[in-house]
């Protein structure tokens, strides 16, 4: 039995570049430059690569754009899931990173301290990944057998490397997974007969699909 699943970050958000602590109050959307980077993907599923079965997408804005496109992309309804929003800045929602870090100094602990909150109110990096976890695990569980695409953010596809290798918050501290925005990352669970279950890494931040995006706004 095969499992597959298909992480998609969001396209290019104006929190990205502002940048904001883009919480539900800080997120304004996607950047035109996002927008396009959305176009560009949504054409490249449009031609039948992934042959999705369900889509999940987290409720934050940048993500609920780039999910509404890629809906439409696969011809999918969307499942929306508040589980795979990025952390939870709590209090810092909203501010330029600068005023954050100032405003709350346990920001510079966050990768070393991983149960201090980012904020207060936010999550700290333990329950980030605790609660991401879980939202990962529910989905292949609920659709094992099947193919899964979820429209998410760049914290819940490291989180899935922690996740799929069995690793505790302190991996985060030593490790970063970097991609592109509307980046794919393919997950692939594989159980055998006697019931063992493996996970395989079959692509990460795939973007070939921002190839001409890309290489047009470098000679603008």
């Amino acid at each position: 039995m095969i499992t597959n699943l298909y992480l998609i970050r969001h396209g290019e958000a104006y929190s990205n570049v502002e940048p904001i602590m883009g919480g539900m109050r800080g997120d304004r959307g996607l950047t035109e430059r996002g927008i396009a980077q959305v176009e560009a993907l949504a054409r490249r599923l449009a031609q039948g690569e992934i042959a999705a079965d369900v889509l999940y997408a987290s409720t934050l804005p940048r993500a609920r754009m780039t999910a509404e496109r890629v809906a439409e992309a696969l011809n999918l309804p969307i499942h929306w899931d508040d589980d795979l929003q990025e952390l939870r800045p709590g209090e810092a929602d909203g501010l330029h990173i600068d005023e954050a870090r100032a405003r709350f100094p346990q920001m510079s602990l966050f990768f070393k301290e991983y149960f201090t909150p980012i904020a207060p109110g936010g999550e700290s990096w333990a329950s980030f990944q605790f609660r991401a976890s879980a939202a990962l695990e529910r989905l292949v569980t609920r659709h094992h057998g099947k193919t899964i695409v979820a429209v998410c953010h760049g914290g819940i596809v490291e989180v899935s490397f922690l996740f799929m290798l069995g690793l505790g918050p302190q991996a985060r501290g030593r490790n970063a997974f970097h991609m592109c925005n509307t980046a794919i990352t393919h997950w692939r669970q594989v159980t055998s007969r006697d019931g063992r279950t493996e996970w395989q890494l079959i692509a990460h931040n795939d973007c070939w699909h921002l190839r001409d995006l890309e290489s047009a706004q470098s000679h603008a």
